[in-house]
């Protein structure tokens, strides 16, 4: 292994997507502090990931300066070379039922856009300067449920993943000319443990592919999108999604 030499801080990172992405990353030579509201866990194949790991809620903004010093202080030349901000939420109703907007209380609109959506923002401007340093890149993972109707996605979750899609290319217009790029990753139907009952519809008559995604396939998109491979890709929404949104 060669040395590492690139800085990534990636939140959401204890399960699914994030975690295919951090090993990749890890793969490839990248330090990567992490962000969740989970401890670290002791099954991580990279025990040394634990002194990487920050444990914060994103529902509470006032973490967000907290998680930048934590970072701030441990990168060793002030460059973050990428920002990937996967973590997201989609509370359910009973028994798992979706949640529109007549069952969608303000704390949970609240939650969800402060996770979803504004501690998205507020780390990254919290960061600009060490992204400016690194010429770096910010990943945002949105969803299909931002483009479409989705049958199991909340309103409120689908509300915050389309005005992410929005602040992707805000934050493109506005970064770009400082040589940082943005750039959204939107997933379909991905083999992870939030999946709901009843996916096995939608891909049997909604995906082309006639498949479940794989968060790995995910995680090399937005490895692509945070390396030199896609050095003239700004403010672009990609779907990552089997052809679940044509």
């Amino acid at each position: 292994m060669g040395q590492v030499n690139r800085y990534m801080l990636l939140t959401g990172a204890s399960r699914g997507i994030g975690h295919a992405t951090v090993k990749l990353f890890h793969e490839n030579n990248w330090e990567v502090f992490t962000v969740s509201r989970r401890p670290f866990s002791d099954s991580c194949k990279w025990p040394a990931a634990r002194e990487t790991h920050i444990q914060a809620d994103l529902a509470d903004l006032d973490n967000i300066d907290r998680i930048a010093l934590e970072v701030r202080r441990r990168l060793p030349d002030g460059q973050l070379h990428a920002l990937v901000n996967n973590a997201g939420i989609s509370p359910k109703g009973e028994n798992r039922s979706r949640l529109g907007i007549l069952n969608s209380d303000l704390q949970t609109w609240m939650t969800v856009l402060n996770v979803n959506l504004v501690s998205n923002a507020l780390l990254a401007r919290s960061l600009f300067p060490e992204l400016v340093r690194a010429k770096g890149a910010i990943a945002n993972v949105t969803s299909i449920a931002g483009v479409k109707v989705h049958p199991f996605a909340g309103t409120a979750y689908a509300a915050s993943k389309a005005a992410l899609a929005a602040l992707t290319r805000e934050m493109a217009y506005e970064f770009g000319p400082e040589g940082v790029r943005v750039n959204a990753i939107a997933p379909g139907e991905i083999d992870t443990s939030i999946l709901s009952p009843g996916t096995e519809e939608i891909v049997d008559h909604g995906i082309p592919m006639r498949r479940l995604g794989d968060p790995a396939e995910v995680a090399r998109v937005i490895y692509f999108l945070c390396t030199e491979a896609s050095s003239y890709i700004n403010g672009a929404e990609l779907h990552v999604n089997g052809g679940q949104h044509v």
